[in-house]
């Protein structure tokens, strides 16, 4: 992708350089609201239903869902992006039904914080390693993104180079303002991001004739039925190239990845812990969750419209990009090619925030380091920092967006989700099973990639369906391997909880203060009345 070319470029630089200048501007502004971890890690939980929406939606529409779905949805139509949108909004629902409303009730800082109530020491910190992960990973995925747009507006500029200065840009806004910077930005930038993406749309579907158009566009580069999302396991191409059990297992797995891997996430649940009541916090996450998929679909959509238009196209990783440039006039390209990189930092100082909050609120207490509030935030900002460098590093070693973005949340399906949702509606769920969970899930999950990768389950290994491309063998092998890994950590869970119950008792579920919660499950469920999300609360009303 080389926009150096673009008889427009400098309004793309022009328009990019404003919405960097205004991200550090409410950093800075934002600094000043800050008086303790409260305040940075969940915006003083004061945030309305809008901003719960908004920022969820603004913080899940990245790299993977406009690039890397859009240059999918090109190569493998609907079948290829399960993982997201699908999945993603699959997790939001799914959040906010089960799992939002005690999160807000229990008033948590932190997504590890459950764990440490529900469990104790050895699970925080198995949480607190995975969520660093995580985290690690995907700050990477929304870095080598927005590398990869500065190396097209400037060639000359490596690759490295781009990472690195808008990692060190996001770094330092973030380090300033915390949550409430970067709620206000993310429900700035969403009009931008979700405007242009349907201004693309409605371009490209204008040049392919229409919704009849659309509609009857019959393949894309690599598969015969663009808008299933079922396997075509009696055809020609099978789910993403396999069939069988290992096309079955692929398909399953990409539903899960993301729309249960992304539950037990802390970026999620620190915006729903922002939220200014229980109500709020789950008619926000509803909210977000159809934001992202009225949205989230046209990046595919866009993908296999351009087939349609160019089938040709010399890099599919540049589609969306390509068709701004191609259909769309320069200054709504500007507009979006800037909103664009700005949703790649919204997603990225989210990413940095919600690893850096666990460091602190979790890993330091657990080894001695007691902290006043002053020195929270303070120590915040510094993981920020650190937090940015690591994912620089990952970026640069692997430069690779929606399969970083995917594997991030697959890290979480097979070690973190089982303790999480068993903790929540098992009494028997103990941290003896949760740490068992959590160790086989990941075993499991290592030895079956090797399994899939050199010999295959039920099929080719993936390095023969791959024709020996290594990176794709790979990807794929992680992927496949992920499911079964995920069905071993709930059984590691049930036996091992059942087998050690005398010897490690389940702990109740306490809020933030230690205090028991209500235990009846029906009370978790975000079955909550929409009115107490929309109405005007005084402050006195806000759950604190």
């Amino acid at each position: 992708m080389d926009l150096s070319g673009y008889e427009y470029v400098w309004l793309i630089v022009i328009f990019i350089v404003g919405f960097f200048a205004v991200r550090m501007g409410v950093g800075i502004w934002a600094s000043r609201k800050v008086s303790n971890a409260a305040d940075y890690i969940v915006a003083g939980r004061s945030l309305p239903i809008y901003m719960i929406g908004a920022s969820v939606m603004a913080t899940w529409f990245a790299a993977e869902t406009l690039m890397g779905a859009s240059s999918t949805g090109f190569q493998y139509g609907f079948q290829g992006v399960i993982f997201d949108p699908f999945g993603a909004a699959a997790c939001l629902f799914l959040s906010g039904f089960f799992f939002t409303r005690l999160m807000r009730r229990a008033r948590y800082l932190t997504v590890v914080d459950f764990f440490e109530h529900r469990y104790g020491k050895g699970m925080t910190i198995l949480a607190s390693i995975a969520q660093l992960m995580t985290y690690f990973v995907w700050t990477g995925a929304q870095m080598v993104a927005a590398g990869t747009i500065v190396n097209a507006l400037f060639p000359s500029v490596p690759l490295e180079v781009g990472m690195i200065l808008v990692a060190v840009w996001v770094s330092g806004y973030t380090m300033l303002g915390g949550m409430l910077a970067d709620t206000l930005l993310d429900f700035i930038q969403m009009f931008f991001t979700a405007g242009g993406m349907a201004l693309i749309f409605g371009y490209v579907l204008y040049q392919v004739g229409g919704l009849d158009g659309l509609l009857s566009i019959s393949s894309t580069m690599y598969n015969p039925k663009p808008f299933t999302l079922l396997p075509d396991m009696g055809g020609e191409a099978g789910y993403l190239g396999y069939f069988g059990s290992m096309g079955w297992m692929y398909w399953i797995a990409a539903w899960l990845s993301v729309g249960l891997g992304s539950v037990p996430t802390q970026d999620l649940f620190q915006r729903s812990m922002s939220a200014r009541n229980e109500s709020t916090a789950v008619w926000g996450t509803y909210l977000a969750g159809v934001l992202y998929l009225v949205f989230g679909i046209m990046s595919p959509l866009v993908g296999i419209m351009m087939f349609k238009l160019n089938p040709a196209f010399a890099n599919p990783d540049g589609v969306l990009v390509g068709a701004a440039l191609l259909y769309v006039p320069p200054v709504l390209t500007a507009i979006f090619m800037a909103a664009l990189a700005s949703a790649l930092m919204s997603t990225a100082d989210s990413s940095l925030l919600a690893g850096a909050s666990v460091v602190t609120q979790n890993l330091f207490p657990l080894f001695g380091k007691k902290l006043d509030p002053k020195d929270e935030v303070k120590w915040t900002r510094i993981m920020v920092g650190i937090n940015g460098f690591i994912g620089i590093v990952i970026a640069v070693s692997a430069s690779v967006i929606y399969e970083l973005g995917v594997v991030a949340w697959t890290l979480l399906l097979v070690g973190l989700f089982v303790p999480f949702a068993f903790g929540m509606y098992w009494k028997k769920a103990n941290q003896s099973g949760g740490m068992a969970a959590f160790l086989g899930g990941f075993a499991t999950w290592g030895l079956l990639t090797w399994v899939a990768y050199s010999f295959g389950m039920g099929g080719d290994s993936t390095m023969v369906v791959c024709a020996g491309d290594f990176d794709c063998a790979f990807w794929d092998a992680v992927y496949i391997a992920s499911l079964p890994a995920f069905l071993a950590s709930m059984a590691f869970m049930v036996v091992v909880s059942l087998a050690t119950q005398k010897a490690d008792a389940p702990k109740p579920i306490t809020d933030v203060d230690g205090n028991l919660m209500d235990t009846n499950p029906f009370h978790f469920l975000g079955i909550m009345p929409i009115k107490d999300a929309l109405r005007k609360l005084r402050p006195e009303e806000y759950d604190k």
